[in-house]
Parts: C-alpha cells; structure tokens; sequence
C-alpha cells in the first residue's frame, strides 16, 4: 500500500475513533443526566402498594424526552374521558430524525405490488425493524403500565451492545398505556383504601367509562377512540413486523405465558407469522429462565383462534401478534400462594408439574407486582433484542409474508368479495366499507353497474379483492367462518372446548350487511377508495312533507335530533302500495336549514313525501329510558348499550339498587332495561364474583357503599312497574329474572343442556323476523342473530292466554348455522329468539340474544331502539288486547 493510501486509513481510522469517543462520551453524559423512575416517583416501579397515575407517567416521559435524544413522545389525542393518548417512539437519534423516511420504507415492504426486487433488497438494507408494544390495555392488570416507566429508562440511557444494536436496528413504538382512563380510576381507588381491610378489592365499576375489560374486543370493529389510535398507528401507518401486548391473567397458575399460542390456530395467516411467534417466544422463555425467572410457560392456556381483538387480528396483518400474560397479584398488594393451589388443568397444560414448554415451575411463596415487572421487562426486551439482531431476516419476512398473501388471495377463491350497492340498510353497508378502511384493506368501488358470475350489480357497488396483502383480514371479517371441531377444540371426554370469546367475528354478518363471494376476479371499471365514504343524507321536499327509509339504523339518529329541535315525527303502520313500507318515518314541519343539517350529520336522506298519510301513521315520542347499572366491577353489556344508545341519541338514565328499591318507578320510566347478567348479580341474593377480578372475591369483601344488588324490595318494585304499564327489556341471561320472578308462561329451551347436546359460543346464527310486528319494523323478513354462551332460546308454555305473548324473531327449522359453532340445532330449530309478554297492563320484552352486541351487531340494533319509542298504541308498541 502507498503512504498516500496508508494515511487515507489512518485519517479513516482516526475519523471513527473520534467519533465513538463522541458517542461514548455522549452515551456517558446522557445517562449521568436522565431521571430514573425510582426517583421521579419515589419508589421502585411495582413496589409493594405502589401505583404511578397516569398523570404523573405523561409527565416522565415528557421529562425524558427533554432529557434523551432517544425517545419522541407523540400525543395521539384525547382518550374518551379527556386523557392524553401517548405512542413512544425510542431509537437512536439518526433513526427518529429520519423517522417518517424510515415509514415510508417499511410501509413498501409491507406492500411491495409494483415495487421491483432491486428497490426491495435496498430497503431491507437500509431499513429498520418496527415493532409494536402495548401496556395497560385492562386497567386492573396494574403491572404493565409500571413496568413501561422502567422499560423507557432503561432503554433510552443503557449503553452496553445490546441496547446499541437495539437503537441502531429497531423503531421500537410503545404504547405505554393502551387505558389511561382506567389506570387512573384503578390507582385512585386502590390508593382510596390501602392500609384498610379492602385493600386490594377490585374496582367496583367498569374501568373504562363505557366497556371495561372490552377495550381488547373492539380491534375489527373501533368503536372506542383508544382503539381508532391504535389501528391507525399498527394497520395503516406503521404496520410492525411484529407486535406484543403485556397483560396478567389468574393468580394461581404458571407466573407468565409467553408465546407462541396453544392449539387451534385459526388458519389463512402466512406461515411465516406463526412460525415468528415460536421465533419470539422462544427467545423470550430462554432469556426469562437466562435471568432465573421461574414459572414460564409457552405453548399453553392461550389458543391461536382467538377473538379478533388486537394480538389476534394482527397475524392476518402480515404482524406477530403475541401477549404475555402473567400472573396476577391483589392489584397492587402482595399475595402468598401455597405450593398447593398452584394448578394447571387448561389448555396444553393438563396440570402443574415440569413439561417441556414448562420446564421450571414456580414453587409457590409471595408473589409481587415486582416479580410481575421483573419478567415483563425481560420480554420485552427479548423482543427487542431478537428483532436487533435479525434486522434483514424480519424485514426480508416482512416482505415474503405480504407478497405471499397477495398472491394465495389471487390464486384461492374466493377471489374478492362484491358489496352490492343494493342493501338492506345503505349507510350501514358504507360504514362497514369505512371500517375496512380503518384495517388499511383496499376496497374499490365500480361507477357503474355490472354483471359479475350471472348477478347485476347497480352502479356504486364495492369491490375488495383478496389479491392483497391483508386478504386474512379480509377472509375473516367478510367470509363466512366455520370454528374447528376436533381435538383440538375438545376435552377427553368429548365435551366442547369453550373458544377464547368468540368463534366468529365475521364483522359483515354482525352488521346485516350482505357480502357475495365470488370465485373469479371483478373485470370491470373500478376506482379505489382514498378516503372514507362521507354522508350525504339528499333533502327534497315532497307535497305532503318528507319520508325517511325506516331500514336505515340512522333513522333513530335523525328521529332524535329531530325531536331534540321540537320536529313531529310519525311513524308509518301499515304499508302502502306507492312503496311506503310499515315503520317508515314521516316529517311534515320543520325549517329547511334545520333537516339540511341533521340530513348532513347522519346521511339520511329525506325523500318527498307526496301524499297525506296521516291516518296510515301515528306520532312517535321517545320513550322515558332507565337502565339498571350496578357494581361487583360493572357490566360490560350495560356499559357497550349506555355508549350505543348516546350515540344514537336516545337519552337516558342509569338505574341504581337505591332507586329501584325505592318503587313507583312507573313515575319517572317508561322502559327499564336490564342488560346481559345472572339473576343474582342483580340481586345480591347469592355470592356474586367480582365481573373481571381476578381473586373472585366475595361482594361482602367490598366497601359497604359498593355492595350491590336489588333484593326482594328491586323484584317487587320491578314488578310493580311491569304491572302499571311499564315495559321492561331484558338481554340475554337476563331474561331469567322476569322469566323466574314474576313467573312467565316462558321457557329457555336451552337452559342446562349439556355442552355435547347444545353449543353455540359466539356465533351468527339464521332468523326470520316478524317486521309487521311494532318491534321489528325496520328488519328485514330474514337475518342473522349474533348468539353467545347463556343466551336464550324460548317456548311458550300453554295457558289459556296465549295470545297475551308475541314471538317476532324466531329461528330458522333447520341449517340455522351461518358462521362459528353450532351443537344440536335441533334445540333452536323454530323457536323463538324474541317475545313480547303481556304483563297486567305492562309487557316483557324478552331479546334471547345480545341485540346491542359489544355496539359491532348493527343488524340487531332495530330490535333495541324500537323498544325504546312509542307504538301505534302509545306508549309501548305491542297492543293491549286481551289484558
């Protein structure tokens, strides 16, 4: 080598040996000068009754971000009770500088149509690992949200090789609580009575203002603002290759699952994905056990068919979608367990002893949230490090997982599904198109009609092809789902393995939206959709006034606004041959400027009304609503129809034990709603377990001012309404407390069968419905019900009053199975989903089935809102003869 060259090394060597002095130095002084955790708060993240709030949480990370060049806090938004919604984005500053350079590449590699291989090795050359985690998403779950503190901390000051390859190779994007307005009500209260005898009690209400323990539920569907930040930053903007969500489960278990998912897996996901989730928590167990933290378990309690909240949705993503779950604690309070409790006995781990995905179990003794926080970190970081250390290998999978997708949705069949522009309900269908949308699926629309595999399709139709990246997604929530029955999905003895959740999510169903598979691909002109479908409710005003299509669930919107501005609304009772259907609504006043702007907010369009049908109509008033509300951790169906019915406009008000028991509730209710519950947690008559604790206690166990339940006083005064004339609505089990206390003529066909002989555990299920009957106006002659465990099925006993009960929505005499998992149809098969009991001057209106489901079953939504108005007889809408 020339001396010329000689010194050009020399120069190159010295140029690099300053510069990691630099960083070195750098390194140094930043973590000299970053606050830890323990300091800012004063104790050690998941110290003995210790919690951080939420408002101080934001606060550090803000600190830290002033502090470190490594970690940008972005504010998503308001959460829904006016929180702020922080994503962390840690990595080395050259990475966060160039940050939206660094989206850009990886949302290519997610979706490489058109993109030539050269361009595809350049970015995963130059391109970055993303991955996702979530903490905090169930609020009583206490230790992720703590543990995220000290998890930022650490890797924004640590400087030995692993946190350099980390920040070097990896966009890590933390979600340091996916609840912030639960874990501020969770510390609250548990700091309310630490030190005193109910210490570590649950939470005696929803810890989320509307849904509870739900927030993991609402992933396809985003109803909540939490869940529309979250699937903006994971399915559109960012798309990580993988994604790990920290949660606890029971107390008396393994210490902490890691993944990969149990059996069955729900297929149509690359296999790549899967084979990543074996990859991750595989590195994982090992660093748990390399750190001496016993009692891990992989491969075990937690199926791969899951319900389609967020680590379950994301596989078909083209995204490692995992949880941990560890073992939990009292809240925040230390709980001792006896070598003796700790037990096995669930999924692929028959009992508690040495297996090889359990090769260390936990002995027993006093188990911390630190000892919680301790094993979450070590997975976190496990993931981190994986991923750092595979850069090329997870983006070059990143790519194969997209492409192969693509290309099985082109070759498979269905080859797309067509969402005829002709529907039932319009706007529905169009939201359902915007929530596909929200997944980041493409959807094309066709401006003109055409004919497909022998069927028309009118102009405006939309088309989703499955030759796309996301087609499991796509699969899923618009084709019809089968749940697996084999062994699998069955114990020793033969009896079903209940799903975890739901054994459908088939979003197009829920929502009474027909979708048509079809086996070749859509050749006609299609435009795809940049943007979600706006409403563009059309005024034209007619001689007589204007129509409003009663199908339409936004009817009930633009029926509340109207009344809320003083507009007369009447409701059509009969049909007529000029195409006016039975429950159509009539508006013949109000200014034009006021219906142009409800015609804007809802999409509703006000058709010209041509001719009088006043004596074919009655006037509609809003029923006066209450709606039992009680404690033992709140319950989720009442919370999802309080937010329902808010969004719909209809007010109302929440019941409690006091007012119940106090009587004459006809003076102030119309309608009383009982929401999906057992008999006795409404009551109090029997031991309650605390809905979504996890140490089941006893309701004595809560403060006194938290002790639920009616009692006999709540039964007779419930009575007592029905009687006078009140109407009262029961969901689901709920239907057991009229149907046992005030002794109806009815009968759960379904009630204690055994799970060989009847089972249907989340799915959508075929019904014929009576839209000549007040309650059903609006529904089509046939549809789908979405049916769970412990909902009901019901038989008229023979009295000499049978025409006193009115069934309205019945099942179908046979193949009643659309999707999910249906034992003995033979139960179900014509009976009856929904009746209408006369009771002395009052009625029973018994929905067997959850019509409001978790707000994602718009199908259904009819059958609830149409309780909620005035019938052709007044108040109520069944009619009064034979009382």
């Amino acid at each position: 080598m020339s001396n010329k060259g000689i010194h050009v090394v020399l120069v190159k060597l010295v140029v690099a040996l300053s510069c990691l002095v630099s960083m070195t130095q750098s390194a140094v002084a930043q973590s000299q000068q970053i606050t830890s955790p323990d300091k800012f708060f004063g104790f050690q993240m998941g110290a003995d009754r210790k919690l951080a709030r939420w408002d101080k949480l934001v606060e550090y990370y803000k600190l830290l971000e002033r502090e470190s060049s490594r970690i940008k806090v972005v504010d998503m938004g308001p959460t829904t009770m006016g929180n702020p919604f922080l994503v962390l984005f840690i990595s080395s500053p050259a990475n966060l500088a160039r940050l939206e350079q660094i989206r850009e590449m990886n949302a290519k590699l997610s979706d490489s149509r058109g993109i030539s291989e050269a361009e595809i090795n350049r970015l995963i050359a130059e391109g970055k690992a993303v991955l996702v985690q979530s903490m905090g998403l169930h609020s009583s779950e206490v230790a992720s949200s703590q543990m995220a503190a000290e998890l930022m901390y650490e890797l924004v000051r640590r400087t030995d090789d692993e946190a350099a390859r980390i920040m070097e190779n990896v966009i890590s994007i933390m979600i340091p609580c996916f609840n912030p307005d639960g874990e501020i009500l969770i510390t609250d209260w548990y700091n309310k009575y630490v030190g005193t005898e109910y210490e570590g009690v649950n939470l005696p209400v929803l810890y989320h203002k509307y849904i509870g323990h739900d927030t993991n539920r609402d992933a396809f569907q985003t109803n909540m603002a939490e869940s529309q930040y979250a699937a903006k930053l994971m399915f559109r903007d960012w798309i990580p290759q993988a994604y790990i969500d920290h949660h606890q489960m029971g107390a008396y278990g393994p210490r902490i699952y890691v993944p990969p998912y149990a059996e069955p897996i729900r297929p149509q996901g690359d296999p790549l994905v899967w084979r990543e989730m074996s990859w991750y928590g595989a590195h994982i167990a090992y660093k748990e056990e390399e750190a001496g933290l016993s009692g891990v378990v992989n491969a075990a309690i937690y199926s791969g068919w899951g319900h389609f909240g967020f680590h379950w949705i994301t596989p078909f993503h083209n995204i490692a979608g995992m949880l941990t779950e560890s073992a939990s604690a009292r809240l925040a309070t230390p709980l001792f367990l006896h070598p003796d409790q700790l037990q096995g006995e669930t999924r692929a781990l028959p009992e508690y002893k040495a297996q090889t995905t359990f090769p260390n179990p936990w002995p027993g003794g006093w188990w911390r949230v630190r000892d919680i926080v301790e094993r979450q970190k070590v997975a976190a970081w496990a993931t981190l490090d994986l991923a750092a250390r595979n850069r090329e290998t997870v983006l070059r999978n990143a790519f194969l997982k997209a492409k192969r997708q693509t290309e099985r949705g082109a070759a498979g069949k269905p080859a797309a599904f067509v969402i005829p522009q002709s529907q039932h309900d319009p706007l529905t269908a169009e939201l359902l198109v915007n929530k596909l949308l929200v997944q980041g699926v493409d959807v094309h629309q066709a401006r003109a009609a055409f004919t497909h595999e022998g069927k028309v399709y009118g102009a405006n139709s939309f088309v989703v092809s499955m030759a796309q990246p996301k087609m499991g997604v796509i699969r899923y929530l618009l084709g019809r789902t089968l749940y697996p029955d084999n062994s699998y999905t069955r114990d020793n003895q033969g009896n079903p393995i209940p799903p975890y959740d739901m054994a459908t999510d088939t979003m197009a169903e829920f929502m009474g939206v027909r979708v048509d598979p079809v086996n070749t691909a859509v050749q006609t002109n299609l435009i795809k959709l940049t943007a979600s479908i706006p409403r563009t409710g059309k005024v034209e005003k007619g001689r007589a006034g204007y129509l409003l299509d009663g199908r339409l669930n936004e009817c009930f919107r633009t029926l509340n606004l109207l009344l809320d501005k003083g507009i007369q609304v009447r409701r059509m009772k009969q049909a007529m041959e000029t195409g006016i259907r039975s429950g159509d609504f009539v508006v013949t006043g109000g200014a034009e400027a006021v219906i142009q702007e409800i015609a804007k907010q809802t999409g509703v369009a006000f058709h010209p009304l041509a001719v009088d049908v006043t004596s074919a109509s009655f006037e509609v008033k809003r029923l006066r609503v209450g709606m039992y509300q009680r404690y033992f951790g709140g319950n989720m169906d009442e919370g999802w129809t309080r937010w329902l019915l808010e969004q719909s406009g209809f007010p109302y008000k929440s019941l409690l034990d006091a007012e119940i028991k106090a009587g004459n509730l006809g003076a102030s209710y119309d309608v009383i709603i009982l929401p999906a519950d057992r008999v006795e947690a409404m009551t109090g008559e029997r031991r309650a377990t605390a809905g979504g604790g996890r140490a089941g206690l006893p309701a004595t166990d809560y403060p006194p001012e938290y002790r639920s339940g009616f009692g006999t006083e709540g039964v007779a005064a419930l009575r007592a309404f029905v009687e006078k004339g009140g109407t009262l609505v029961t969901f689901a089990e709920a239907g057991n407390f009229p149907i046992e206390k005030f002794e109806l003529p009815i009968r759960n066909v379904v009630a204690n069968i055994p799970r060989k002989e009847f089972w249907s555990p989340g799915s959508t299920l075929r019904v014929n419905f009576d839209n000549t009957n007040p309650l059903a106006y609006g529904m089509p002659s046939e549809g789908l019900a979405v049916f769970l465990t412990n909902n009901q099925a019901y038989e008229v006993l023979p009295t000499p009053r049978n025409e006193r009960i009115q069934r309205i929505v019945t099942f179908a005499d046979r193949d009643i199975l659309q999707s999910g998992w249906l034992l003995g149809e033979a139960a179900l098969a014509g009976k009856a989903a929904l009746v209408s009991v006369q009771f002395g001057q009052g009625k029973v209106v018994l929905i067997g089935f959850r019509a409001q489901h978790r707000a994602q079953t718009h199908g259904t939504f009819k059958l609830v809102f149409n309780t909620l108005v005035s019938g052709p007889e007044g108040q109520g809408t069944s009619s009064k003869e034979g009382r």
